[in-house]
């Protein structure tokens, strides 16, 4: 296995030719898109990249630690099962410590390129059998040149991204025609007991709320932002996850194990002792399991999507049907029409 994070002087001859520095290892563009991305105010982005980057390092260097045993929705949402075909150069993007390349073997992938933003996730990545390289860098800014990659897969990362929809077009550019994207991001519903529980309780002991948990993409507008980065022939499908907890304080504490903490600018940065002691009693009221757990629900989407190629099947031209849908039901499914 080949792993390690690049420096400039190791740059490979994919990463593209980009305004910008590198600073502690990481990928940092300039101009209008790192004034967006570095916007304090947050009317523009909503979430503090550097405290995720924080965040997430802290639970890599836990892990490292041999305390391991917050990973187990990264084990379970696996976006490349089935794959069926040899791609030559892969990307995975926010790729932490590699739970998506554990399951890769060489004929599915030839070499596998992973970025995280989080240093300490790369550092010591899990055992795969196929070559790899671990590049430090802003899932937000891709450092590699149009036309890379044939496949790019991320796996509950994305909803992380500030601007979604320009990373779903980055992803795009680096893609080599008939290239496919493959990922799986937490949205909709995911953690509502919580979210709820906090908010009332939250009303109740100190008359209004903040954020807590952060806002979550809509499985509708996931296949609208695909199609407008130029993605064809599209997948959406989505999976509910729900893991039973002994509290609402051991769900907190493995999200926290997990780097998926709250990182909205506009989050309240402490509650007060009363008011957690209130959430954990609401959450157990409210949705509370006859054993005395507490379920936590994580709604996962699951998206594919192609980049157009001369070779990929098309859709029939407008008016070329031969069939009207009148005949549909003159036609006796058993064998010739009626």
């Amino acid at each position: 296995m080949v792993a390690g994070v690049v420096s400039r002087a190791a740059v490979p001859r994919f990463l593209r030719a980009r305004s910008g520095c590198w600073r502690r290892h990481l990928w940092a563009p300039s101009g209008e898109a790192a004034a967006a991305a570095a916007s304090s105010s947050g009317a523009r982005s909503p979430f503090d990249r550097q405290l995720k980057r924080k965040q997430k390092n802290w639970a890599a260097a836990r892990a490292e630690r041999g305390r391991s045993d917050c990973d187990y929705l990264r084990f379970e949402v696996r976006p490349l099962c089935g794959a069926e075909r040899t791609f030559p150069l892969a990307l995975d993007v926010g790729c932490g410590k590699g739970y998506i390349a554990q399951y890769l073997n060489k004929e599915t992938v030839e070499k596998l390129v992973q970025v995280d933003i989080a240093e300490n996730a790369l550092k010591t990545p899990m055992e795969t059998e196929i070559p790899t390289v671990s590049i430090v860098a802003d899932e937000e800014f891709l450092p590699f040149r149009e036309d890379t990659f044939e496949l790019v897969v991320s796996s509950l990362s994305l909803h992380w991204v500030n601007d979604l929809p320009r990373a779903f077009r980055e992803i795009h550019q680096v893609l080599k025609p008939d290239g496919v994207f493959i990922g799986a991001m937490f949205g909709g519903d995911t953690l509502y007991e919580l979210r709820c529980s906090l908010q009332l309780a939250e009303l109740e002991r100190e008359g209004g709320f903040s954020p807590h948990v952060s806002p979550f993409t809509a499985v509708s507008d996931l296949g609208h932002l695909l199609g407008r980065a130029g993605f064809n022939t599209l997948t959406v499908d989505t999976d509910e996850i729900q893991v039973n907890y002994p509290g609402m304080f051991e769900l907190m504490e493995d999200l926290q194990g997990m780097g998926e903490s709250n990182c909205s600018w506009n989050r309240k940065p402490l509650l007060h002792r009363e008011t957690m002691l209130a959430a954990a009693a609401i959450y157990q009221e409210m949705y509370g399991n006859s054993d005395g757990s507490v379920p936590a629900t994580f709604q996962v989407y699951y998206m594919i999507g192609w980049k157009f190629h001369e070779s990929q099947a098309r859709p029939a031209q407008r008016g070329s049907a031969t069939v009207s849908l009148g005949d549909l039901a003159k036609i006796n499914f058993s064998g010739g029409k009626n």
